[in-house]
């Protein structure tokens, strides 16, 4: 099984990189993200004549093809579809995000918008979120907030999701969006289906310009 493994924070990440090596034992992995942080760019690719993005390989220890692009993840997805780097990936696997991505969120999350162009492409895809606990506004990825996630909590969580694709992927180009809390893995009591909200789990109520 081909694996491709993206997010929409960037190749720092450690969502990134525990689930991409994670990934490993389920098929062959190669990482495509983004070289920077790109949260809330939903499917977009931007403006190619104007960014020209840049492919560079890079290292991440236990997975053997890694690079980053110099754009949004659906870039990285479109391109890895088209055989930049390989092989066209069977599954898109996207995360992990850290900010739970529910409601109308899964509009403009990068990460779900990774999995969704490869529907596109006919590949089917899952993306991998967790809850940020004591942050006022979940996903941006600040460091103070993220000192107590429990990242093995959603690893395990998607190591069980892909385990089941990767058996029998669907036959639509299927996309999962998975939520994980951050809680310890034995406080979780089990899966529900949920149908996407219209009501966002935080708002922005104003806006003023300076």
């Amino acid at each position: 099984m081909r694996i491709l493994v993206t997010n929409d924070d960037g190749i720092d990440s450690v969502g990134l990189h525990l689930l991409a090596r994670a990934m490993t034992k389920h098929g062959d992995v190669t990482v495509v993200a983004p070289d920077s942080e790109y949260s809330g760019a939903s499917a977009a690719f931007g403006a190619l004549h104007l960014i020209k993005p840049e492919v560079h390989k890079v290292h991440l220890e236990g997975v053997e093809r890694v690079f980053t692009v110099s754009g949004p993840p659906a870039l990285c997805v479109f391109l890895a579809r088209l055989g930049v780097f390989g092989e066209a990936p069977e599954l898109v696997v996207a995360g992990i995000n850290p900010g739970a991505n529910v409601g109308r969120s899964v509009y403009h999350s990068g990460t779900i918008g990774a999995a969704l162009t490869g529907r596109n492409g006919g590949i089917p895809g899952v993306a991998f979120s967790q809850e940020v606990s004591n942050f006022g506004v979940e996903g941006q990825g600040w460091e103070d907030a993220l000192e107590g996630q429990l990242w093995d909590t959603a690893v395990a969580v998607a190591d069980t999701v892909v385990s089941a694709l990767v058996q029998k992927l669907p036959g639509d180009a299927a996309v999962l969006n998975v939520n994980v809390p951050n809680v310890p893995l034995d406080q979780i009591k089990g899966w529900r289906y949920a149908e996407i909200g219209v009501v966002p789990p935080r708002t922005v109520a104003n806006a003023y310009l300076e």
